[in-house]
């Protein structure tokens, strides 16, 4: 069981997570880039009940991905750090973006998803399974 806790860059929120992660991705879709203002968006996926938020409260943006579902991305009202995300296709899981936990030195992603998205100066790890999209 993998154990770790986060927050926003103000610190109005904090969360803790006791879960074995799903999946490790890093995902350069259009979205992500643009919701996390970075080349890419790495996401750990846990079960969503893994997910304890501790303090504050994540406000929610709801917007419609290229497979028809609705996304949900969490986020601190205050500074606007981005911490979670899920999609109504998504099982229960929830994603955790790796750059609001505080010790990320365990995280070891295993996919690059979105790669026909992914900037031109990207570095692209190719020892890990790719897809120009989402993958079935």
């Amino acid at each position: 069981m993998v154990q770790f806790s986060g927050g926003c860059l103000c610190g109005a929120i904090r969360y803790e997570v006791d879960a074995e992660p799903k999946r490790i991705a890093n995902c350069h879709c259009d979205d992500c880039r643009k919701a996390t203002g970075a080349a890419y968006a790495t996401n750990i996926f846990v079960d969503e009940a893994a997910v304890v938020v501790t303090q504050g409260a994540p406000k929610s943006f709801n917007h419609t991905a290229d497979s028809g579902n609705t996304m949900t991305k969490q986020f601190c009202d205050n500074c606007g750090s981005q911490l979670f995300g899920f999609s109504s296709g998504g099982s229960g899981l929830k994603s955790v973006k790796v750059g609001s936990i505080d010790d990320a030195s365990f995280v070891q992603p295993g996919l690059n998803l979105f790669l026909k998205h992914a900037a031109p100066f990207t570095q692209i790890d190719r020892s890990i399974t790719s897809f120009d999209g989402m993958p079935e």
